[in-house]
Formats: structure tokens, sequence, C-alpha cells
């Protein structure tokens, strides 16, 4: 006979614990460990609470799955060991209030608590798990931010007016919790920091002036130059013309010219800047040659020819004595070869022709921004030398550390300079420019130092000081850097108090566009969309007759690309041309609809229009679900289908009654990145609503899943459905309970293909999108699915929305002491009918974005989440 080991019985319960270990073991073990015991105060109360009214509910609505020997999820509440496991595994009640909330807990089938039932649940946890002080939050901690390369970029061109490309000069940044400006991941490798440094000098020597004067230099930009056929190809293409470039056809003769007026007589240098430009054709080659004379005052100076180049670049020099008074710069362009083909666009271009001079020194003027670096005269004695370094480079850091320099680092960057423009040879601007190098390789520039406020008492959470709360809502708002309003105010004490007027002004200010482009990028993954590769001939090929035979060639033809030269026989090699020639001369058809950059670049403008209108006029954020407009030029329109929109610019356009469109759902954009290149994914889109909408996402998919198309591979007798196939795939018990969630979401979406068009069928088949929710809800179509979102959901994509903005303004993933700021914002967008000025004013005055924790009681937290590249990465079909 066996014996059963004895079952414990929680104080005051009315059901056995479960003996067996698992969770609660480990915890009960770790507490035993750590010392634990007894309970006190509140923490005594809320275990007796959970005994009395918290653990008959669960026994009520959540053993069936999660005890008695049930422990679906890796759940069971019955193997609670001690008083003290019921608080301790914050993460377990985390997941049980979102579940809760989210109306996933306990499934739909199962009887369902009242509403005060579960408002006792809610407060029981947030209360005694997880300590929440609604008087005072805990704001959490923050870690020290890098300046991103958006942050970086826009930085520098406030502090220096300089537009520096990041994304040429860095590495891609990091990202976790899906943004690029969370502090975990935003760390400073030495290869990086050289980039820095590189940077900084790259910078400061574009921007600031390292010499009193210099020569004169004017520029003639191509456009400049007037005549007879300047450059049919610039007339076909508008946009040539809003360049400063000009282009001559390489096929037709060209005379252009331009009067320079020099105001002072002597020696003066002509820099030539030309380009050879073309438009690609493949495989096709242009044996055109043209010859461009160049003449000053009618003086030939070039006589040069050329033929095709691919854009490579020509500079040339030339010194000249002129006169006080006008002189003509001419270019004439002679085509060499009118018989031979004309197979491209072949065209060169005249950039520029810079003018330095004149040469004498009592001619030379100051540096471009010399005043606005440099405002007062440099004195000439040491001392006051000094004192005018000092002064500038003050100023200078006070602007790029975000907060004044202390007296010591002020000290080191003046002696830095001063070791400069003491040289033989140095001036004292470059002394000044190499102070500002170090500003902008110092930490103090590359990262957002944030400080806490003196506060008496020592609170428990004070405030975080106003230069950190000037950084922090400039970089929430603008991507960059606090400007001079916001520091004057800083100094004076006065941003606290003036912080509403302040967000309003931020608002307003061109530079928030950086708010909608950067947030709604990243949250919505509108930036993806961009540079996701969408086969437009192998989607579109989804909507003809299915062609087994032509399926199964483009099936051979992978199988045989994939194997390396040494692996095929001779047979194989022939087979694999025969094929390729095949497929391109399949490829040279012309397409309906291709994804092209304009196409790409409207689509993206479109959900971003979209929200910044909502921004704008403060209308409701569950517009993004379901409204009757959407922000549509020409070619988007005629992409989706929708006539009488004409032009590029985007605008609102009102959709008819029974368009399937309005809302972020049904945009180019989340429709194409969340598909495969060749095909729709009802996963990945499902995946998309569920953690970007709903703030429920699936778990991880487990490894080495079989792709999705291996669930239907013994159907050979017709193409099957996305819809069919995925039916199979759930058949197997390991997947079917996250594709019960995904796929309904996923497959609503299915009349609209990869590249964001309106399908009715695929493969001739017709596309059923009906479906139902895990949460109960029956819909027909995509319109169904957008109301019940907006409706019953609502609160869902509230706290979502919240949750999502909160990461992005603070810097970090959430953690459970966030609940009550989050629940608080989530409050108050609800009674404004989801304005998002209700959003960001929750946002910019929670505890979270003013205050800080001290160092003794930042606690360790779980590492930020990395994003992958797509939302759909690891095995997702």
């Amino acid at each position: 006979m066996t014996l059963q080991p004895k079952q414990k019985v929680l104080p005051g319960a009315t059901k056995p614990i479960s003996p067996r270990g698992g969770r609660g073991g480990v915890l009960a073990i770790f507490a035993i460990l750590v010392g634990w015991f007894p309970l006190s105060g509140a923490a005594a109360n809320g275990t007796k609470q959970f005994q009395t009214q918290i653990q008959p509910l669960l026994a009520q609505y959540c053993y069936d799955c999660h005890a008695d020997g049930m422990n679906k999820g890796n759940v069971a509440f019955d193997e609670f060991k001690t008083d003290e496991t019921i608080l301790a595994d914050r993460e377990l009640w985390l997941h049980v209030l979102k579940n809760l909330r989210a109306n996933l807990m306990p499934p739909p089938k199962k009887a369902q608590p009242t509403k005060a039932e579960k408002e006792s649940i809610e407060q029981w946890i947030k209360a005694t798990v997880f300590q929440v002080d609604p008087k005072n939050p805990d704001p959490g901690r923050i870690t020290i931010r890098r300046l991103n390369r958006v942050e970086y970029r826009n930085t520098i061109r406030d502090l220096l007016g300089v537009e520096f490309d990041t994304a040429t000069a860095f590495p891609p940044d990091d990202t976790g919790h899906g943004f690029d400006s969370i502090g975990d991941v935003l760390t400073l490798p030495p290869m990086l920091f050289e980039k820095y440094v590189v940077a900084a000098n790259q910078i400061i020597t574009e921007a600031v002036p390292s010499v009193p004067s210099v020569v004169r230099e004017q520029v003639v930009a191509g456009r400049q130059f007037r005549g007879g056929n300047e450059s049919e190809a610039d007339d076909r293409e508008g946009k040539q013309r809003r360049r400063n470039e000009l282009r001559l056809s390489y096929y037709k003769p060209a005379a252009v010219s331009n009067v320079f007026k020099a105001e002072f007589a002597g020696q003066y240098q002509l820099a030539v800047a030309l380009m050879v430009n073309e438009k690609f054709v493949d495989n096709v080659f242009d044996y055109n040659k043209c010859r461009l004379v160049f003449r000053v005052d009618g003086t030939e100076l070039l006589r040069q020819e050329y033929s095709w180049e691919g854009g490579k670049p020509y500079h040339y020099s030339y010194e000249v004595n002129w006169p006080a008074g006008n002189h003509e710069l001419a270019f004439e362009l002679q085509p060499l070869t009118p018989n031979e083909p004309q197979t491209r666009t072949l065209a060169l271009q005249i950039t520029s022709v810079k003018i330095s001079g004149p040469m004498a020194k009592e001619q030379w003027v100051q540096p471009k921004d010399y005043a606005k670096f440099f405002p007062k005269p440099v004195p000439d004695d040491d001392a006051g030398r000094r004192a005018y370094a000092r002064e500038l480079l003050s100023g200078f850091a006070r602007r790029a550390y975000r907060r004044p320099p202390d007296d010591q680092t002020l000290d080191r960057l003046v002696t830095l300079a001063e070791g400069v423009y003491r040289q033989p040879g140095k001036s004292f601007e470059a002394g000044v420019a190499q102070g500002m190098v170090a500003v902008l390789a110092s930490s103090r520039f590359l990262f957002r130092e944030e400080r806490a406020e003196k506060s008496p008492g020592g609170k428990t959470y004070p405030q975080v000081d106003e230069f950190s709360l000037a950084s922090r809502l400039s970089y929430f708002l603008w991507s960059s850097m606090p400007d001079e309003e916001l520091l004057r105010l800083a100094e004076s004490g006065q941003l606290r108090p003036q912080l509403t007027a302040q967000v309003d002004r931020l608002l307003k200010d061109k530079r928030s566009e950086a708010f909608v482009k950067n947030f709604v990028g990243q949250w919505l993954r509108a930036r993806d969309i961009e540079s996701i590769p969408i086969e437009a001939r192998f989607v579109l090929a989804r909507e003809e007759k299915f062609d087994p035979e032509a399926e199964r060639n483009r099936q051979r033809f992978r199988e045989l690309k994939d194997k390396s030269d040494e692996q095929l026989s001779p047979a194989e090699r022939a087979e694999l041309v025969s094929l390729r020639g095949a497929l391109r001369r399949t490829s040279r058809q012309p397409l309906r609809a291709e994804m092209s950059n304009e196409l790409r670049l409207a689509m993206r403008l479109e959900t971003e229009k979209s929200f910044d209108y909502l921004l704008r006029e403060d209308r409701s954020l569950l517009e993004l679900l379901d409204c009757d407009y959407a922000f549509l030029n020409e070619r988007l329109a005629k992409h989706y289908g929708i006539p009488d929109v004409s032009g590029d610019e985007l605008r609102l356009v009102k959709l008819p009654p029974d368009s399937p469109r309005g809302g972020i759902l049904t945009q180019g954009t989340i429709l194409g990145v969340t598909s495969n290149p060749t095909r729709t994914s009802p996963v990945k889109r499902g995946v998309f609503i569920l953690d970007n909408l709903l703030g429920t996402p699936p778990p991880p998919p487990p490894p080495d899943i079989p792709p999705l198309e291996d669930a239907t591979k013994n159907v050979t007798n017709h193409a099957p459905s996305l819809r069919e196939t995925l039916a199979a795939h759930r058949e197997n018990a390991l997947c079917s309970s996250c594709h019960n969630r995904m796929d309904p979401l996923g497959l609503a979406l299915e009349n609209f293909n990869a590249l964001g068009m309106w399908r009715d069928q695929e493969f001739a088949q017709p596309i059923d999108p009906k479906g139902k929710l895990i949460s109960g809800e029956d819909f027909a179509n995509v319109r169904e699915l957008k109301r019940i979102l907006a409706k019953n959901h609502y609160q869902d994509f509230y706290r979502t929305v919240t949750e999502k903005l909160l990461i992005y303004a603070l810097g970090r993933g959430l953690e459970y002491y966030d609940v009550e700021t989050s629940d608080r914002i989530v409050a108050r967008l609800e009674a404004a009918n989801g304005r998002p000025s209700a959003l960001i004013a929750g946002v910019v005055e929670s505890a979270a974005f003013q205050k800080t924790r001290t160092t003794d009681q930042n606690e360790p937290r779980k590492p930020a989440k990395p994003t992958p590249q797509r939302a759909d990465a690891g095995n997702r079909p």
C-alpha cells in the first residue's frame, strides 16, 4: 500500500492544498531561506483577506483549470505552501490581473465573476500583493539613457544647426519593449564611443568657425544656369526643379549660362562640380557619348568627353584674374553619337560652381555663422581671452548638458581651449572649438543625466529636479534637447507650475512631429513599411487561379537555388537555368500594382497623419480603431481602389458608407508589416492586434515548430486557403490555445493582401473573414470586428495605448508597481472620451514622470525585453 502525504490547509481556507511541487514549493523554500516569518501588519491582513474573500472566488471560478490537480499554463492556485508565498509571486498575480481585466480568464464558456467580485480581486492584488500606496505611488527608477540616433541627430540640429546623418555614422540602436529609447539596452561599447568622438570633431568642424576670417565664397547652383534646351530630363521629372542641380541630356545639344558679379578686382578660384547621372535599365548598356565645354567670359577652360559613368562625380579647379564687374560662366553640351540607340536616360549633372575670392587678405570676410558663436570681439590680453572662453563654453555646455555645468567641469574645458589657442599658429576660435568637441564627446551630453531634488525630510520618492523634468519633457515630445524657454523656467524653478502651458507649447511646435513619427513609427510599426520585403508578383499570383505546375516549378527552383554549385549535378544545373529563364519571362510581365518607394512613403504618412490628426484636433483615440475617413493622396487612393482623389499631398478623405477602410487595421502599413514577403499572415496580424492594440500578447512560439504549410502538405487536389491551413495547424493541442486567440483576428483581415489591396478571393476560392473572438463576440467581416473592438474592448485599448506611451516616455519597461499609475491615466482617458490631451497630461503629470526612486530603493528588475526586427520574429507562420 502506498502512503499518501498529508494535505495541508491554509489557515482559514476551506480546501486542502495540493502537496505537489512547482511554483509554490520553490517559493516556500525561498521564503524559509530569506526568513520571511512571521507576517505582520498589512501583509497579515492581506493574507487573511485572501483566505476569506479571494480564495473562495478562485475556487469558484478558477479551480477547474488551475487547482485540484490541474495546472494549465503551469498555474495552480492551491499550491501555496505558506502565508508568505501567497504574496511572493508578483509576476503571477500581474498575469492574473491582466487576464481578468481582458476577460480572458475565466474563459467565456465558464461561469463569470460579477463586476464587484472582479474589483475585489483587483484591489486585493494591487493593495496587498503589489503594496500600492495610492497617495504615493512608486515611480520606479529609470536607467540613465544614452541619446539614440534620432535624439542625437535632433539635438545636434537644435544645438548647432547641423543636419548630421546618424544613420550613416552610427550603428542601429538596440530596442527593448518595442522602442529604441530604453535605457537598459542603450549601452555605450568602446567602438561606438570612438564613433561619437569622430562625430564630435566632424560636427564642430562643420558648424563652428576656427579662424576669424576666410576667403569670400559664393556658390552658383546648377539650377541657376539658364539657356536653350536645359535638360528635358528635368522637365519630365518635375521634382528635379526643387533640387539645386541641373541635368543636361546626352542626346540633345544644350547651352546654359550664368552671370556672376565680382564686387572686387583680384585673383579668384573656380571649383566646378559635375556628375554623370542615368536611369538604370536592367542588363542594357548605353554607348552614347557627349562633350562638355566650360567657358568663362568666352575663354574655354574645359573641353571633356563623357560616356556612361554610373554616377561618377567630377571636380575641376581653375584660377582667374577678374576685374570688378559681371563675368559670364557658360556650359555647352555637344552630343557625339547621334546614331547610337538611346537605351538609358543619360544626363550630365551640373552640381555647382563655387567661386572663391578675391584672395587678398584685406578682402577676406567673417566665416559663416561667426557672429552666432563669437558674438563679441576676441580680447587681446590673456585674462580677457580666458574669461571670454569661459563665457562661451559655459553657455554652450549649459545647452548641450541640458543644465549649467559645474565650476570644475568648466575649468577643465577652459584649460583645454587655452592649451590649444596658446599654440603657435592656432587661433582663439580653434581653441574654443576644441572645447566644444570635448563637450559633445562627454557622457553628460551623450547620456541624459538626471538628478533628484533635495527634499526636506528625505521623501520616499523625491521629485526629479526641474532640469531633469525639462529634458524628460522635450525628449518625450520633441525627441530633442530642451529649448531656451524650458531651461530658463528650470533655472528659476517655474517649470512645474507652468507644466500644462509648456506641454501645449511643445505640441504646437513643429518639432513635435518627431513625437508622432517616432512613437507611431514604433508602436504601430509604421516606420517598417519603407524597408520590409514584399514580393508583389508572388502576392498577386495568389489571386489568380491556382496553377499546380507553376507552383511545382517555383518550389523546384527554390530547392535548386538553395544548393551550392558543387552540390548540383549537371542535369540539375541545366534544370536550374531552364527554370530561371521561365521565371524571368514571367517576371517581365507588367504588374497591376507594386510597392514603390513613393507608395511605401504614402502608407507611412497615412498612419502618422491619422494619429497626428487626433492629436492636433483632440479627437477620440478610438478613431484609430474605427472611423469613416482616411488620409490619402492620388497614388494611395488608386492603390486602395478609392476614386476621385487627386494630387500628391495626403489629405483627409471621407470614405463611402460601405467602405471596409477606416482605422489603422485597414491601412497599408499594418497590413504590409504583418505579412510575409509572398503572402498574408493571419497569425502575425493577430499577434499585432493582441500585442499593440489589446495588450494581451501570446507567449513566444515553441522552438522548432514546422512551417505552417506542412499542416496541409497532403492536400494535392487544390490550393488550401490560409483558413483551411490554420484550422489543420490548430489540431495540434500544443498550438491551439494561442491560435484560438490569434487566428480569428488575423483571418478577419484576409480580404486585404500583403500589399494592402482589397481582394475577394485567393486561388479562385472566396475569402471567408468571419470569426469569433476568444472573448465570445461573433463578427462577419472586418467592419464588424472594428466596431466590436471600439465598443467592447475600448478599455483594453486605452490601457494598451497608455502602457505603450509610458514605456516610450520613461525609457523603461513597466513593472507591477506601475499598475496604479497606468490605472489613473486610463481612468482619466476614459473620462475624457479618449482624447489624447488627457493621455499626454496623465503621463506628464504622473509620479513616474515627475519623481524618481533614491539609489538605495532601486531593486533588481527584469531586463528589457528585446524587440525583434519584426513582431513575428521566431517561428510565427
